[in-house]
């Protein structure tokens, strides 16, 4: 039985490669398409994109994990859990504006992310897992290497931000920062577990049907903002 009762699930496809999207545009989408779903004028909705070069900094992030000088790319304050992470070129993010059940298990639903990824990366024939205590996908080892992260906020019912999966980025964005607060770790992606190049246009199909079948949808649909509405001027939470 799925963790959260979907039946349908429409699919956005906000921006890849030269059409990466900037962090504050990407922000304001994801405002406008949770505003909607919470008026349930739209049915669940994920946005799959890659960003520009950007430092997200959650709630719990500290002083000392923050990068020191310029590290390159904006550093952006963001409402969501978790501490500090990268997105940008060669990460498949993505943000599932769906509804929860009522009261929302916010935990139950950050393991089923955990679970779709872990799935994608096993249809590859990459061997993933979770660590207690820690959230987002690993690669063991000596250090575990992060591979996917995950950092949500549910607000009227509705969960936004979302996930992230390391494709073939450069990594070295990552060394700049104490990811997700966690000292005693590394980082990876998928190319270089795999030995070969895994791109995220290869991986947007596995994250597609992965996910709707977690959520439990019976269709998925692909629409543009402008088919979805997803326009007008910025809103506040």
């Amino acid at each position: 039985m799925s963790d959260v009762d979907v039946r349908e699930l429409v699919v956005v496809h906000a921006g890849f490669g030269e059409a990466a999207v900037p962090y504050e545009d990407g922000w304001e989408l994801q405002k406008r398409t949770h505003a909607l779903r919470a008026d349930d004028a739209i049915p669940d909705t994920v946005l799959l994109l890659e960003h520009r070069p950007v430092y997200t900094a959650g709630k719990r992030t500290e002083a000392l994990d923050r990068p020191f000088g310029d590290p390159g790319a904006p550093v952006v304050d963001v409402d969501r859990g978790g501490k500090i992470t990268w997105h940008g070129p060669g990460q498949l993010t993505g943000y599932p504006i769906v509804r929860l059940p009522d009261p929302p298990d916010v935990v139950g639903y950050v393991r089923l992310l955990e679970r779709m990824m872990m799935d994608v990366c096993a249809e590859l024939g990459l061997e993933t897992a979770t660590v207690e205590g820690r959230s987002g996908l690993w690669v063991r080892g000596t250090p575990d290497r992060k591979i996917g992260s995950i950092g949500i906020r549910v607000a009227r019912g509705v969960a936004m931000h979302g996930f992230m999966l390391n494709c073939d980025n450069d990594m070295g964005w990552f060394d700049k920062i104490v990811a997700c607060g966690i000292r005693d770790v590394g980082s990876t992606n998928l190319s270089r577990e795999l030995g070969r190049e895994v791109t995220v246009a290869e991986i947007v199909p596995l994250v597609e049907r992965r996910l709707a079948a977690a959520l439990g949808a019976a269709e998925t649909f692909h629409r543009t903002t402008a088919q979805l509405g997803i326009v007008g001027q910025a809103i506040t939470l």
